[in-house]
């Protein structure tokens, strides 16, 4: 598979369209072993966007390789996981998860990751936020992606249900489209369909 043509024609379609995103989000697997040189690639590949770019690893990258390739772009910490918050450049406040466990293709969100999210929701209650992940928080049906799926989903969910304000949750690894409806005991928010209807 010639992914990088199909990165192309990607890009190119993206750049076609009107309006114009306002930011352009990659969900992890950015490269497929992690090498510095890949990266390298990518961002030539990506050049041709004009749009801002945020993305999160996923188990095919390695996080300081990733980190070294998208310093510049001001959104990833110095050290540790590759977790962030962007909070008033968009209509939405967007929290990026690191769900990487180098070396291996399933995901986790360990106690050290959730608390960082539980602390970074809780800063912003009342800011409509959007959370980007690489593997799903929940069982796809596919059962050799189920298999490689996220450990600490259910402490996830708990966690979120807990605050009104997250309005998505993208997420990668399954390299298909997929929706899943999350009943958290609340009423869903018009907020994210009113955001991409007014593109305000």
């Amino acid at each position: 598979v010639d992914t990088a043509q199909k990165l192309q024609r990607c890009i190119e379609h993206l750049r076609q369209l009107d309006p114009a995103p306002d930011l352009v989000v990659i969900t992890g697997d950015l490269v497929d072993l992690g090498h510095p040189d890949e990266y390298r690639r990518l961002r030539q590949l990506l050049a041709p966007l004009s749009q801002p770019i945020v993305a999160i690893p996923g188990n095919h990258d390695e996080r300081d390789a990733m980190r070294a390739a998208f310093s510049g772009d001001g959104y990833l910490p110095a050290s540790g996981f590759l977790q962030f918050a962007i909070d008033d450049a968009y209509p939405l406040r967007i929290i990026g998860l690191d769900t990487l466990i180098p070396g291996q293709g399933c995901g986790a969100l360990c106690a050290k990751r959730l608390a960082w999210l539980e602390t970074t929701l809780a800063r912003r209650p009342s800011r409509p936020t959007l959370i980007l992940m690489h593997h799903p928080p929940f069982a796809t049906g596919i059962g050799h992606m189920d298999a490689l799926g996220l450990s600490g989903a259910d402490d996830f969910e708990r966690l979120v249900a807990r605050h009104g304000q997250v309005e998505a949750i993208l997420c990668g690894h399954l390299h298909r489209p997929i929706q899943q409806v999350v009943d958290v005991g609340r009423a869903p928010s018009d907020h994210l369909v009113e955001v991409i209807r007014n593109k305000t």
